[in-house]
């Protein structure tokens, strides 16, 4: 009999793509162990996420002859619990680079290679590993375009084919069942996201294969606008490693005759928000420029708990808040309105936002979600600068003309007619009546002046200049 080989699954639920996987399937009887880190902060909405999919993972498992064994409690001493109990003599992982976990990760490495335990450990998170990248002078880049122009230079390795079989050894311990791993809330408000999401590596591609023959075409144009529904969906599945980001590069560059390059920017800004959370780790809750250590925040718990609600009374804000809690997910156009909203309308940190982010995304991704953050923060790398003040009002008339994204979600408005829709406290008195609408009963009026808010803000960062 081979020796057990324990693969360790986090964020990689898939068959397809998986080089722990595939090189534990060539070599010997596999393990394949999730293990539920009983210390990790994951937000509601992705646990919810992440329960649907190792469900569809332990299917995909049991029709290549394999199955999936489930625990929780510290990773450290659960795994050693593991390796000890089937008398494992190796483990393999992808890497992960969630500070905190790799860094747990290359102490754990060392602790089992000290045992005389093979520990293997491989790229299944991105198209290359975040330290590949680097300038000449071997220090990270903090300009995205030269980073961008440095890695399409590269070649990206080409997904491994998905597992056809798998060994697997019998085992006295079970392991614990999905429901052991209490990762769906006791009151299920999830229904909506039951309707839009479907887990699984068979719904990834379908997903993929829809993006690329139907919006791919439209989706440089068309990405912006929220209404339109040209963007891919895919990023709740790339935050699971549902399905891998090379397959989905590779398609592309096998894609004829249509505009590739704006998409695979998108996946490349992935890769280097990875770059700079694995060289400055302290990035999830620090801003990357040192003058906004001293930015005066302010603490407006109205405001934060409109903005969190949808009630800002600033039509497209609200509409991106209340697709995120009823959706688990929003339009990256509407998130940099929505971020920009709440770090300079009503100057509260950036870092409180993240951490609703986190919360509330079906794709939380600390990598992406801590970079788009100071991104409109101001306080990023290649950052927009602080004085570039979204006004939400023109963003909706320009990027939402028609209301078409506003009166999905802020149905109270949606008999305005467009002249108003964007900006309801201006309509005339006759036109709300119309539209069976009063002002600060059936939809509130903006929480703030968006002339005054910027006149404020403008100020706080005139203090750090």
């Amino acid at each position: 009999m081979k020796d057990p080989i324990i693969v360790l699954i986090r964020e990689d639920l898939r068959i397809h793509d998986h080089p722990a996987l595939y090189a534990a399937c060539q070599e010997g009887n596999v393990i394949p162990l999730y293990i539920l880190d009983e210390e990790s902060n994951l937000g509601e909405a992705k646990k919810w996420w992440l329960h649907r999919n190792i469900e569809a993972y332990q299917h995909s498992l049991q029709s290549i002859n394999g199955r999936l064994w489930l625990d929780k409690g510290n990773v450290e001493k659960v795994l050693y619990k593991w390796v000890k109990n089937t008398n494992a003599k190796a483990v393999y992982w992808n890497r992960t680079y969630d500070p905190d976990i790799y860094q747990r990760d290359r102490s754990m490495a060392e602790a089992l290679s000290s045992q005389g335990i093979q520990v293997k450990t491989f790229e299944g998170t991105l198209l290359l590993p975040p330290w590949k990248i680097k300038k000449d002078d071997g220090t990270p880049y903090k300009v995205y375009s030269a980073y961008y122009r440095t890695l399409r230079k590269e070649e990206i390795p080409k997904p491994l084919p998905a597992i056809k079989r798998m060994e697997v050894p019998q085992l006295q311990d079970d392991g614990m069942v999905l429901n052991d791993l209490d990762l769906l809330p006791t009151i299920p408000w999830y229904h909506i996201m039951e309707s839009i999401w479907d887990p699984g590596e068979e719904a990834a591609f379908k997903r993929m294969n829809s993006f690329l023959t139907k919006r791919l075409n439209d989706y440089s144009e068309g990405r912006d606008f929220p209404g339109k529904g040209l963007y891919s969906t895919l990023s709740p599945y790339l935050a699971l490693g549902i399905i891998s980001v090379r397959r989905i590069y590779h398609n592309l560059l096998d894609t004829e005759n249509k505009p590739i390059e704006p998409f695979i920017k998108q996946l490349i800004w992935r890769e280097f928000s990875y770059s700079v959370l694995l060289h400055y780790p302290e990035s999830p809750t620090r801003p990357l420029n040192e003058k906004f250590a001293e930015f005066h925040w302010e603490s407006d718990e109205e405001g934060w708990e409109k903005w969190t609600k949808g009630k800002t009374g600033y039509p497209i804000v609200d509409a991106g808040m209340r697709e995120l809690w009823a959706t688990g997910f929003m339009h990256n156009r509407v998130r940099m309105i929505v971020a920009s909203f709440l770090t300079k309308h009503l100057l509260i940190p950036w870092q409180r936002g993240a951490e609703w982010f986190l919360d509330t995304l079906i794709d939380a991704d600390l990598a992406n979600n801590s970079m788009g953050w100071q991104w409109v923060a101001g306080s990023g790398f290649d950052a927009a600068p602080y004085f570039r003040i979204f006004n939400p009002t023109l963003q909706s008339e320009k990027f939402d003309e028609e209301g078409t994204y506003i009166r999905r979600w802020v149905p109270e408005l949606s008999q305005l007619p467009n002249r108003y829709i964007h900006k309801p406290s201006d309509a005339p008195e006759d036109v709300l009546k119309k539209a069976n609408l009063t002002l600060g009963a059936d939809y509130p009026y903006p929480v703030v002046d968006h002339k005054a808010a910027r006149k404020r803000a403008l100020a706080h960062y005139e203090e750090i200049k």
